[in-house]
């Protein structure tokens, strides 16, 4: 009798091991596509940020240059050439495409938009890009002129790129 329990007991020994064996590989997998997710989702906020700062650098830019120069944006009062012909942000000139547009529903409101882009080189060595426009409207009526300076930002100038990310900033005065 001694010599037929140890025999069913050798069977048991491999069944427990398989078990133990299955249980932790399923926790070591479950660990591993946890820190995968993880590290996902850090890279993708990263790469949100860099849009982030790409679009506030671009309203910064367009502020800068609507508080500082005189006319350096369109208005739809009137057409003058920008003040400094080549007006720059962070270290390159921006090109202006000012376009002026009158309201067939409201004549006494008119309004005129410019709009430029910027290149952002950053730390990673890729660049980050933003597309600005600004859109300023008079209403005759009021005597009130409105400025509202839309900012995208990117994080790769690549427009293909499937992990190309963007973020908006609105600042209105």
């Amino acid at each position: 009798m001694k010599n037929q329990t140890i025999h069913s007991q050798k069977g048991f020994a491999l069944l427990f091991a398989v078990l133990v064996a299955s249980v932790l590989l399923s926790i070591g997998m479950s660990i591993f596509n946890l820190t995968v997710k993880e590290l996902l989702l850090s890279s993708s906020g990263r790469e949100s940020q860099f849009s982030f700062y790409a679009a506030d650098t671009g309203a910064e830019c367009a502020m800068y240059w609507d508080f500082k120069g005189l006319y350096i944006f369109a208005t739809s009062t009137d057409n003058r050439v920008p003040s400094p012909s080549t007006p720059d942000c962070i270290g390159q000139n921006i090109n202006i495409n000012p376009t002026v547009t009158i309201d067939p529903v409201s004549p006494n409101a008119s309004s005129a938009s410019t709009k430029f882009e910027l290149i952002i080189p950053n730390t990673q060595g890729e660049n980050s890009c933003a597309t600005v426009t600004i859109s300023k409207s008079f209403n005759a009526l009021t005597q009130i002129m409105s400025t509202v300076v839309d900012s995208r930002g990117y994080n790769t100038c690549i427009t293909t790129d499937p992990n190309r990310t963007e973020r908006a900033l609105r600042v209105s005065y």
